[in-house]
């Protein structure tokens, strides 16, 4: 096996998007996504059942274009990794057993990886088999780094000390994820799914100090001081925040009055985001950490990014995000740890591993 710039198959299942990505080292070569997103707009969110049976579909298809887009064969492939936890159970399974068929038919090394590591994994990847000086080091991310993943089902802010081994969980959501706080208030605003572009697109036009909606876990029982720190000093809760758009809507309604739908999604969307910033900032300064990365789902939200971006500017904090369609799911980015984790010197999982829907973020692979 090539360990300098070993060439990895990644595989992505853990919700909507069945992934393919391919990458040698550091250098991304293709990132094939079918996304069966389309079917459950009619449901307003993701239905298990549906995804596991668009994955089953779309594997092969998608499979076989990542290898032609590529260049390579499965004979060529040095490793094959695979997501295998946090998500949708049925989901993780598709993908799973998928790869697990192809390490025992092709007889490749097979790496199980945390979906969440893999978002920070992505950041590492360089565009196009061009690409000029790829790093061929396990650890390339820089040193005092730090990740905020914002997605529909994860809210985190983590240490990285190494990106193989030693990932540190600073501050979650103790409810909902950012992401699903947007399509359930997409939803009571009739926007539909999926909410996140939909709000994003239509806080543009509204006015986001008409209304002030709460920012969750930042009184001071729950923050501290950082000699001594609350309870939820670097956490989040977005449910209160959903509960009180929906009374501000009933409320409207209630007085016979047209719901300022643009205004409340600007002044969501402004709790959301000025939460999310104000804490990951938080985090960083008061661990150390100067380097931070963006990724998830949510990462493309407009808004984010840009108060993201001030926010981390004013604090002397490098941001670093990638590039949208690397975001959202995909198989690059488990290529992409994959390959760090071949480069590292670590251990195959083999195929004796089960899925972990609940795999916590500081397990970087089974």
């Amino acid at each position: 096996m090539n360990r300098t710039q070993p060439l990895v198959l990644g595989i992505e299942s853990s919700c909507d998007e069945t992934g393919v990505g391919i990458v040698r080292g550091t250098t991304l070569l293709t990132n094939t996504v079918s996304s069966s997103m389309d079917e459950h707009v009619r449901f307003g969110g993701v239905i298990p059942e549906i995804a596991s049976r668009a994955h089953l579909d779309a594997f092969v298809p998608t499979l076989e274009e990542a290898l032609a887009e590529a260049g390579v064969t499965l004979a060529d492939i040095d490793a094959i990794a695979v997501t295998s936890g946090p998500g949708l159970a049925g989901a993780l399974m598709v993908g799973v057993c998928a790869a697990k068929a192809l390490a025992v038919a092709t007889g490749k090394p097979l790496y199980a990886i945390n979906h969440l590591v893999a978002h920070v994994g992505v950041g590492l990847l360089q565009q196009g088999a061009g690409a000029s000086s790829p790093q061929t080091t396990p650890h390339a991310l820089p040193e005092n780094m730090g990740a905020l993943l914002v997605s529909g089902g994860h809210t985190e802010i983590l240490r990285i000390r190494s990106i193989t081994d030693d990932v540190e969980l600073l501050g979650s959501t103790i409810d909902d994820a950012a992401g699903e706080a947007y399509d359930k208030v997409a939803r009571l605003l009739g926007l539909g799914y999926p909410g996140g572009p939909a709000i994003d697109k239509l806080a543009r036009t509204g006015n986001a100090k008409a209304i002030r909606f709460p920012r969750g876990l930042t009184q001071p029982k729950y923050m501290g001081t950082a000699e001594e720190p609350g309870p939820h000093r670097y956490d989040w809760s977005f449910s209160g925040l959903k509960t009180a758009v929906a009374r501000c809507v009933e409320q409207f309604e209630a007085r016979g009055e047209e719901v300022p739908v643009a205004d409340i999604a600007a002044a969501f969307q402004e709790a959301v985001v000025d939460v999310i910033t104000a804490k990951a900032v938080l985090a960083c300064r008061e661990n150390g950490i100067t380097e931070v990365l963006l990724g998830g789902g949510v990462a493309a939200n407009s808004r984010l990014r840009q108060l993201t971006e001030q926010r981390c500017s004013a604090a002397g904090i490098r941001l670093t995000v990638p590039p949208l369609p690397l975001c959202t799911d995909n198989g690059a980015m488990v290529a992409a740890l994959g390959a760090q984790l071949v480069m590292a010197g670590v251990q195959p999982s083999g195929i004796g591993f089960a899925p972990d829907s609940s795999m916590p973020v500081t397990t970087v692979s089974a």
